[in-house]
């Protein structure tokens, strides 16, 4: 498995496994454990998802060392509202049933508080409960207005990003700032055709492989954390065989050349939750 760099030092494998929208204990916990007995170890939740004690359970079963695994949770918005972001995450940790989470994120710019929060994240940081923090949804500006007092650069930003929502200007921002970016939503939710998309359709055919895969090489290939979902086993297996080929500059301008800026999730600058 490939691994990135993050701007502490911290390794994170490059395919993660996101458990969004899979609510029910016992099929977040078998998801888990399948993704984890066939190799992954990079696991995204939130406390929002309702399964943090699914992944807790399903990490503990699955008998891979806790120091093997890249976990990430977040921070949600209410909490972060109250200010109760310490109490937010030894909550987390609870339920997750561990010392320490890989990575912490603030899940949405909330208006009044997404600046002042991070000094509280910060703090979580320096007291070793998570090895890296980050943000997630933020556009430029959030991170703009964050870095005029961080003491502490945000590791990641975990964003909307598939092909048809490239988000190449935020991408590159980012890396200029020595954030990296990591797409959610990276095969189009079950939203779009994209996966039926017939450019990706032929790459997919020329390297024998199925067009989740071209998306998730590609997102790898430009230098972004990916965390697709499924909930089968054969298709986590193939969303993590993506290592043994490569595509070419071509059918990677291709795929940059979809872009349509098709938000299908909440916009950061308007949700209202």
């Amino acid at each position: 498995m490939k691994k990135f760099k993050l701007n502490n030092g911290t390794e994170i494998p490059s395919i993660g496994v996101g458990v969004f929208r899979v609510e029910e204990a016992i099929i977040a916990q078998e998801m888990v454990e399948t993704a984890l007995a066939i190799g992954y170890r990079h696991i995204d939740t939130a406390m929002i998802y309702g399964n943090e004690e699914a992944v807790g359970k399903a990490i503990k079963n699955s008998g891979v060392p806790r120091e093997e695994i890249f976990l990430t949770t977040k921070l949600w918005n209410a909490d972060q509202r109250s200010g109760k972001v310490q109490e937010a995450l030894e909550e987390s940790l609870r339920k997750l049933k561990t010392e320490y989470v890989d990575l912490y994120l603030v899940h949405w710019p909330v208006a009044e508080t997404y600046v002042k929060v991070w000094s509280k994240m910060e703090a979580i940081y320096k007291s070793g409960k998570a090895k890296a923090i980050g943000v997630s949804n933020y556009q430029t500006h959030h991170i703009e207005d964050l870095l005029k007092q961080a003491e502490v650069v945000p590791a990641v930003n975990q964003f909307e990003s598939y092909p048809y929502f490239t988000q190449e200007p935020l991408i590159k921002y980012c890396k200029e700032k020595g954030i990296y970016p990591e797409a959610w939503g990276p095969l189009g939710a079950g939203q779009t055709d994209v996966l039926a998309n017939p450019v990706i359709v032929d790459i997919a055919k020329k390297h024998s492989k199925n067009p989740a895969q071209i998306i998730i090489r590609w997102d790898v290939q430009r230098g972004v954390i990916v965390i697709p979902k499924s909930v089968h086993k054969e298709r986590l297996i193939e969303n993590l065989t993506v290592m043994d080929f490569e595509l070419t500059d071509e059918e990677m301008k291709l795929i940059d050349h979809l872009n349509k800026n098709q938000r299908l999730g909440s916009n950061p600058d308007s949700f209202n939750f």
